[in-house]
């Protein structure tokens, strides 16, 4: 039997402000630096729940929602 067959939903835990910071990012790519440091730090543990992907492009960051 695989997981899959065992677990029907496989839900991500988020903080409200966690939900609250999402909802305001864009589906394209948003340079990380745009952020002040608080929403840095949220974004880094979406980053950790892979909720969004950080993207390094010639040493600029951006940040990218992931598929769901």
């Amino acid at each position: 039997m695989r997981l899959n067959e065992l677990v029907k939903s496989f839900d991500i835990f988020m903080t409200n402000e966690e939900k609250q910071l999402l909802d305001t990012i864009p589906s394209r790519a948003t340079r990380f630096d745009l952020f002040n440091e608080h929403q840095q730090i949220i974004l880094n543990n979406l980053i950790k729940k892979s909720i969004i992907q950080k993207i390094n492009n010639e040493g600029i960051i951006f940040i990218k929602k992931n598929v769901q």
